[in-house]
């Protein structure tokens, strides 16, 4: 594990992705500062970095394209199969090396609250609460761009799901103001969810029965529960969609409250997107 790791940050320091990705994130935070700090002399810092929120549509994309797309693009994934050493640690390795790149920029971040302390009063327990979970929440961006790249080899499509994916998730708090409130609306939205994730299913796992019998059990499931009490599906599909939303959490942190729970989900999606990626590289071992 320690062995890729190293591979894994060599290559991104001779390479411009550290570079692009650390003053990509700099300059928005900076950005941010100046508007709010300095220009409009708001002492919260934790403003900031909810205005910065939006550049992992951008930046995450970027830094998690090619991890493990451009691998099976040059077929250098199958020296990874002859490693002495498991799936799990190569993903790990991988991981680790992607949360260092993630933790530079914002060790130069984190001296911007002690500066602006120095000419006003600063919430410092907030601020740095609130960066604490900006990292957490970045990381968890981070496993989700990790497990798009293993999808495919094309690094470019990569980029493009995972920015359509991060920014359905942005504005997934939004959106669900518009979206169907009744019964049958979020019937409808939960079978396509279900399709998608038998889909998901039957790519990693290219077992057909498992895949579809999954698929099946949710399909009866959810319709038996439809048919049995509807009224259960009333304005469930805009809840699961602000339930979903891993920048709706982060505000929380920014109003100055450190919400474990939030904690605790950000924790497990990067456990379960780290978790599809193994099983995702797995499958091609095996094939």
């Amino acid at each position: 594990m320690i062995a890729v790791l190293k591979h894994e940050l060599r290559s991104y320091f001779h390479s411009l992705t550290a570079y692009v990705f650390g003053a990509f994130l700099l300059l928005f935070i900076g950005l941010g500062s100046m508007l709010y700090n300095i220009q409009a002399a708001v002492s919260n810092f934790e403003f900031v970095l909810n205005f910065s929120s939006l550049i992992f549509v951008v930046i995450v994309p970027i830094l998690t394209m090619r991890v493990i797309a451009e691998e099976r693009k040059q077929k250098t994934d199958q020296l990874l199969y002859a490693l002495p050493i498991s799936t799990v640690q190569v993903i790990v390795g991988k991981y680790l090396a992607l949360l260092i790149l993630f933790l530079i920029p914002l060790a130069i971040i984190s001296i911007y609250p002690l500066i602006f302390s120095q000419f006003g009063d600063v919430y410092l327990l907030t601020a740095y609460g609130s960066l604490l979970a900006f990292f957490i929440m970045g990381a968890a961006l981070i496993a989700l761009g990790m497990f798009i790249s293993s999808l495919t080899d094309n690094q470019g499509l990569a980029a493009g799901i995972g920015i359509a994916v991060i920014l359905f998730n942005y504005y997934s708090v939004s959106l669900s103001e518009y979206v169907s409130s009744t019964a049958m609306g979020t019937v409808v939205a939960l079978l396509v969810l279900i399709l998608i994730l038998a889909a998901i299913i039957r790519f990693l796992t290219k077992n057909d029965s498992l895949a579809y019998g999954i698929g099946l059990v949710l399909v009866v499931a959810t319709l038996a529960m439809y048919l049995v009490n509807s009224t259960v599906f009333e304005g469930l599909l805009p809840e699961i969609m602000k339930a979903l939303s891993l920048f709706d959490r982060f505000a929380t942190f920014v109003n100055g409250v450190f919400d474990m729970t939030a904690i605790v989900y950000y924790c497990s999606v990067i456990a379960f997107f780290l978790f599809l990626s193994v099983q995702s590289l797995e499958k091609r071992r095996y094939n």
